[in-house]
This record gives structure tokens, sequence and C-alpha cells, in this order.
């Protein structure tokens, strides 16, 4: 990864000053997760409560989620669709029409281009900027393709390259000592509070992420970059 700036402190009303924030990936960087599923339902011509429901009973069958597997590495995206496709008797090839799960699931995924143009203005202020993902090896040059990821981040901590995945405890120790970082002064940005809560019990700081603009009201007035705070912040915790 390319280096950043040198850190800038940012005063914080609860601890020592924020000098990282760290990201996550699906529904925080690109459009939410219910638009990508409504998009591989059009694709695919199946209705997108067959494909939750899929889901749920493969998760069933196995003790485990087909997509939790997929994201530490432990089965690859062919086992994902056999799993998740013969719960609904459907042949994978007449529903993906011999394309890869993936470039059917991208079809549905928009980089969101308003946060990461505020993550080029944090790391303009100075501070370091880190991505931690729940993914899919198999999607990784998409997902690349999709942002400059050596501008924008100073370390990647991917959970299908790490074997463990969001809200293990444990990927949360990885990214701190990658960034040789006391967690209290990393701030961190996720869509679902469950791997919120687990950043805060490392020491970290987090932040739920709801809207753009709610994220970048409420990162920007706890790290200091008051020109981005429109209004009163809310929502953090």
């Amino acid at each position: 990864m390319t280096p950043g700036p040198p850190a800038v402190a940012a005063t914080r009303p609860d601890g020592p000053p924020i000098t990282t924030l760290v990201c996550d990936y699906g529904g925080v960087l690109t459009n939410p997760l219910a638009e990508t599923y409504a998009v591989f339902s059009d694709s695919t011509g199946i209705p997108v409560e067959d494909l939750q429901t899929a889901f749920a009973r493969a998760t069933r069958r196995y003790g485990v989620s087909p997509m939790a597997e997929l994201e530490i590495g432990a089965i690859a995206e062919d086992e994902l669709v056999r799993r998740v496709l013969s719960e609904l008797d459907t042949d994978p090839g007449d529903v993906l029409r011999g394309l890869p799960f993936g470039e059917v699931w991208f079809r549905g995924r928009r980089t969101n281009e308003e946060l990461t143009a505020f993550l080029r203005t944090v790391r303009a202020a100075g501070h370091r900027v880190g991505l931690l993902t729940n993914n899919v090896r198999e999607w990784e040059p998409r997902w690349r393709a999709a942002l400059p990821v050596a501008e924008l981040f100073d370390t990647v901590v991917d959970s299908s390259r790490e074997g463990v995945r969001k809200p293990d405890p444990e990927i949360y120790r990885r990214l701190v000592a990658r960034l040789g970082a006391d967690p209290a002064t990393v701030l961190f940005l996720d869509d679902l509070e469950e791997n919120c809560v687990a950043a805060r019990v490392q020491g970290m700081r987090a932040i739920r992420f709801d809207t753009t603009d709610q994220a970048v009201r409420d990162v920007g007035h706890l790290m200091g970059l008051p020109a981005l705070v429109n209004e009163p912040s809310g929502g953090t915790s």
C-alpha cells in the first residue's frame, strides 16, 4: 500500500486523539446489500425472498452460513452456488448462464463515490485510512478494480485471506497490529451493529453506517474535521 501522510491527531470527547479511520467495504463503500440482491434477482429470475430462503436452508443444512464459509476461504465460490441453488432445485447453469456467481452479483454493486471522496479528504487532513472487509477471494479483482485501493488505504485486512471474519475478535486484533496503533486511536465504520460492537470490545470507537451523509457528519465530528460537519452530530456510539 502507498503510505498516507503523517497522522495528525484529532481530539475526541472521551479518549485519546483519533488518528486512523477504518471502513467496511460492502454496504459502506458500496450501495446497500438490498440493492445488490434486487439486481441479482432481476438477472437470474430468482425472487429475492426465494434466494434468501435458500441461503437460510443451506445454513441449517450445513450448520454454517455458506457466505460465511466463502468469506474465510473455507469453500470456493462454486461450492456456495451448489449449496444455495440446490435448495431451489435449480440448475446453476440455467440461472447463471455459465457465468461466475460473482460476475452476476457485481452487476448490482456500485461504488459509493461520495464516501470514497470523503476518505480522500480524511487522508488529506493527515489521518490514516484502513479497510477491514469480509470478502471473497474470487471477487478480489472485481472490488479492487472498483476502488483506488493503493491511493485510499494504508492497510487492507480481508477475511478471505485471513481465514477469519468479522465479528471474530481475532480479525480486529490483526487489524490493530498491522496498523501499529493503540485501538483507542482507531475509529471504525461499518453498517452492521454486531461488527461495531466487536470493534468497541477491542477498544476502538465505532460508528454504525446508516447513510453517507450521516457517516460523513459523524466521522467528521469525531475526527475534528469541522468543515465537513453541517449540523450537530447524532447517531454515534
